[in-house]
């Protein structure tokens, strides 16, 4: 565990900086039609983009004959604005019916073309957009701003630096998409929740000393590492809306948020195979999915932090996202086994002993906490995703609060029905010499 979080820590180091709302990027002999710029950004009625492209060259597409290849146009090259929800079509009108999206149909909004350049190989074009002056009945909205290339026998690069933002009312840009301007408050109020949680689960294991076990001293370590990546979190979110940047606010929540993610997974696993409270062993097939989660749990942290690097524009940068979460439900997945294998032999147990009734106990605890595992996975993993995709855009924060809320509430409950007690109060707990043979097997 030292060691992995060790390799953590150097990664994290060495990695560059996040720009957050202010992206910077640099597209190099690019054939792509469309080109996504940033995420989407939710703005109020006062929305503004500054956006900034030099360096910019075109060049033949290297699979087209050059002597074929045609003279660029640079009004069939730019940038425009649409809705997150239009993308997919956006897509197939220009793949399937090779219409231009910078013909401003439908909802694409063109800001402006490259044949604004004066000399394409030297001159930079620098614009701020006010979207009250350029989108039509405009009150504000969810917009994605993309580049288009209409000329597939072409590649082109580019370096772009873009800023988005809202103006609040005493005229100060606020960097934080409206429904993410309500995070650094909400986190910062998780942090006391949690940091609280943390101080009476240590006041327990302390007054129950006696009764206490290593397990739970992780324990403490989970609810304080989950403390830290909420004030990280707020701060992080906070610099961002300030100032469009993390000021290394997110070095810290990318190894707090890593270090709790591991001891996410290490205690969830040793709560399943009965480690430390009911056997101070791991079986080998325990051992085997410790050493299959914790790795791909580095794996998945370490990969996410460098792609937080890159803006969308990034070739693959949807495919790799949707990767890393995929592994990480894996993850998720493979902590459950542990939990049936012990519900497996505790079935047994009530079949074979002369000890039903206390076998039986357990087994219906198991269960419980088999389900309770289940209930969080799928809310955390599949129903926050849903509301992140159906909410409207002011009220993004709910799926966040949703998320804290249901992490809260499954700490709480573990930490309830394991807590340290008195040997026979707690049916967990309570195990004799038998017993632990019979799990060890």
């Amino acid at each position: 565990m030292k060691h992995l979080l060790a390799i953590l820590v150097a990664l994290l180091c060495t990695a560059p900086l996040i720009e957050a709302k202010i992206t910077t990027a640099k597209i190099r002999k690019d054939v792509r039609l469309n080109i996504d710029l940033t995420e989407p950004f939710g703005f109020g009625e006062d929305g503004r983009i500054k956006i900034t492209i030099s360096n910019f060259k075109v060049y033949p597409y290297w699979r087209i004959d050059k002597e074929k290849a045609r003279t660029p146009k640079l009004d069939r090259l730019g940038v425009f604005l649409t809705i997150p929800e239009y993308e997919g079509q956006i897509e197939y009108d220009e793949i399937e019916k090779q219409i231009c999206p910078l013909d401003e149909r439908g909802l694409e909004i063109t800001l402006f073309d490259f044949d604004d350049f004066s000399d394409p190989d030297t001159d930079s074009i620098s614009r701020e957009i006010v979207l009250n002056k350029e989108v039509e009945d405009y009150q504000g909205g969810n917009f994605v701003l993309y580049f288009a290339n209409c000329q597939p026998e072409i590649a082109i690069d580019f370096d772009v630096h873009i800023e988005m933002y809202n103006v609040k009312p005493n005229g100060a840009a606020d960097y934080l998409p409206l429904g993410d301007d309500a995070l650094p408050l909400l986190y910062f109020f998780f942090f006391l929740i949690f940091a609280g949680l943390g101080i009476v689960w240590t006041g327990m294991v302390l007054k129950g000393r006696q009764y206490a076990h290593r397990l739970h001293v992780l324990m403490i370590a989970l609810v304080a590492f989950k403390s830290l990546t909420l004030l990280s979190q707020a701060g992080m979110y906070h610099m961002i809306s300030v100032y469009g940047d993390a000021e290394g606010w997110n070095v810290a929540y990318y190894f707090f948020t890593a270090a709790r993610g591991l001891l996410f997974f290490l205690v969830v696993i040793l709560i399943a195979t009965g480690w430390s409270y009911m056997k101070p062993f791991l079986a080998d097939r325990e051992k085997q999915i410790l050493l299959i989660v914790l790795p791909l749990q580095v794996f998945a942290n370490v990969a996410l932090v460098v792609l937080d690097e890159y803006t969308p524009a990034f070739p693959h940068f949807s495919w790799w996202n949707g990767m890393l979460h995929f592994v990480n439900i894996i993850c998720f997945a493979a902590i459950l086994f542990p939990i049936i294998w012990s519900i497996k032999q505790m079935r047994e147990a009530a079949e074979i002993d002369g000890k039903a009734a206390r076998s039986l106990s357990k087994l219906v605890l198991f269960r419980q906490f088999y389900i309770m595992v289940v209930a969080y996975i799928y809310f955390t993993q599949i129903i926050v995703v849903l509301l992140e995709l159906t909410v409207p855009y002011k009220h993004m924060w709910v799926a966040k609060a949703a998320n804290e809320i249901a992490t809260l509430a499954f700490y709480v409950a573990c930490g309830l029905i394991f807590q340290p007690a008195p040997e026979g109060t707690n049916p967990y707990l309570a195990l004799d010499l038998d017993d632990i043979e019979l799990v060890g097997r």
